[in-house]
């Protein structure tokens, strides 16, 4: 099955995957199977790491996770659309396909050493031999770069998930298990206070708020809103200033501690989903590996050549991402459900408006359902619109830094 509305991807050039939720798996594997042997995930861990099945507890089965590829190709190779591009309201230049690699989660916990009890989410990734190679990679890519940032900073980022151990068992499938640091994605944000709106007007509960109470309520969203974004743009920069991009940011690779709007002094967002995930240090540009070179031929499409400008393209990239993230934000939680969902709003923020974000504002205005995204886009002076605009800039060169865009007046709250 394909979600296609449940995944960002912009258009302007070929991009592939997002982690979706699909299904459950029924049963959960005996532990006593579990042996760490794989070839593929050969690291040395400075960083505590436990890289024994014994040290583990595996729990009850929580989802399923598959991936889409969405590729697009511009037909002027410069991240422009032409006129038949855009033509007929759709992205005609548009394949969208279901990735063949199914990854189970697991809840589980610690049961030995000095992390005993601690809670645990295991990721499981079928291996070479019911996955092919693809998986194999991603499993070795995520494994890779969590140790990496682990070991390469004293302070982890307090933005991205921990790693705390992996195995692998008898048949092949490679296990992650990550300190479980909360349930709810920040799509799972988004539906349910969509639907929250949809089920006060539908009971009248809207209408009987007395203004003052409706006031406050918008005002905490906002805010929480903006406290989720900037733990997303810190654990971004924290990814830069490691030489590292993410490459498939969207509202189901930020995991959230809370969801309720009156705790959000406690909200710690979190980025997850390092899989394709591609190291931009110079030297290494060009041994990156078989998932960056889409990433690498869309570089020299826009016109990036060198390290220093492919090392650019790839941050610019990422913060695009990002942008469409903000945009999903600042508008699902302020809709009734179904009135907006990502696929459509991206379609209306390339297809319609080709990224003119002044136009798309008059064109939501005329939306009474769209009126409270527009109003916290509009906060400060339509400090939303500029810094959506800016990170959604058709010229990758003319994007902020995952820092511009955290010191920016609406970034930092001061509209508020």
């Amino acid at each position: 099955m394909v979600v296609v509305g449940l995944s960002f991807h912009h258009s302007l050039h070929s991009h592939s995957t997002t982690l979706l939720p699909l299904s459950r798996p029924t049963s959960s594997p005996s532990p006593s199977t579990l042996h760490f042997h794989s070839p593929t995930v050969q690291v040395q861990a400075k960083a505590p790491f436990l890289p024994d099945s014994d040290w583990f507890q595996v729990g009850r089965p929580i989802g399923t996770y598959g991936f889409m590829n969405i590729t697009t190709y511009s037909s002027q190779g410069n991240d422009q659309y032409s006129v038949q591009d855009l033509g007929g309201g759709g992205l005609k230049t548009q394949d969208v396909g279901e990735g063949h690699v199914k990854i189970r989660l697991y809840q589980g916990r610690v049961s030995r050493g000095p992390l005993t009890g601690t809670p645990v989410t295991f990721k499981v990734y079928p291996g070479r031999r019911a996955g092919g190679p693809v998986a194999d990679a991603l499993a070795a890519n995520e494994l890779n770069t969590h140790l990496f940032l682990q070991n390469s900073s004293k302070d982890v980022g307090q933005h991205v998930v921990l790693l705390v151990g992996g195995f692998e068992t008898a048949t092949g499938e490679q296990w992650l298990a990550f300190r479980d640091d909360g349930k709810y994605s920040a799509a799972d944000y988004a539906k349910i206070a969509s639907e929250r709106i949809s089920k006060d007007r539908a009971s009248g509960e809207l209408s009987s708020w007395n203004p003052f109470e409706q006031g406050q309520a918008i005002k905490r969203r906002q805010y929480f809103i903006i406290k989720l974004l900037q733990g997303v743009m810190r654990g971004l920069a924290y990814l830069h200033d490691h030489e590292r991009l993410h490459q498939s940011l969207g509202p189901f690779s930020v995991v959230l501690n809370t969801i309720s709007e009156r705790e959000v002094p406690y909200l710690i967002p979190k980025l997850r989903d390092l899989a394709f995930s591609v190291n931009v240090r110079n030297p290494e540009l060009a041994d990156s590996g078989q998932l960056a070179d889409g990433l690498w031929r869309r570089a020299i499409g826009a016109g990036a050549f060198t390290h220093m400008e492919k090392r650019a393209f790839g941050i610019a990239d990422d913060i695009y991402e990002a942008g469409l993230l903000f945009a999903y934000l600042a508008f699902v939680p302020f809709c009734e459900a179904g009135v907006m969902d990502s696929l459509s709003l991206q379609r209306l923020l390339e297809n319609t408006f080709r990224l003119d974000l002044k136009a798309t504002r008059e064109y939501c205005t005329a939306d009474d359902r769209l009126v409270n995204a527009v109003e916290f886009l509009d906060l400060g002076n339509g400090a939303g619109w500029e810094l959506l605009q800016a990170m959604l800039n058709a010229d990758f060169r003319k994007r902020p830094t995952a820092e511009a865009v955290l010191n920016h007046r609406f970034m930092t709250g001061a509209v508020l």
